[in-house]
């Protein structure tokens, strides 16, 4: 078998060791980031409904800035209920497998 020969002036790409704790180095637990998407859903509604009573007291200016509000209520919520609906798929398909 014959050697890999380089053109002049080049060296092959030196390959990184991979690292040995990949979960080491994540930044955030599952629970953490469940937790913080519960928080952000609800952070995304109390505004919203904030944004509510200022329309109805007169004190806001702009309807388009509550219906921002609302909107990112809205989707925060659903995303959130999707998450759930995948995780309880998830959750059936491995109490399906064949053990």
């Amino acid at each position: 078998m014959n050697p890999i020969n380089f053109p002049a002036g080049s060296s092959p790409l030196q390959l990184s060791k991979p690292d040995a704790h990949p979960v080491a180095r994540a930044e955030s637990t599952f629970a953490e980031m469940v937790k913080s998407s519960i928080n952000n859903a609800t952070r995304a509604e109390q505004e919203s409904n904030v944004a509510i009573e200022k329309l109805q007291s007169g004190e806001a200016k702009n309807l388009h800035e509550v219906m921002i509000a609302v909107e990112e209520a809205d989707i925060s919520l659903k995303m959130l209920v999707q998450f759930r609906n995948k995780a309880l798929q998830a959750y059936d398909d491995i109490m399906r497998l064949q053990i």
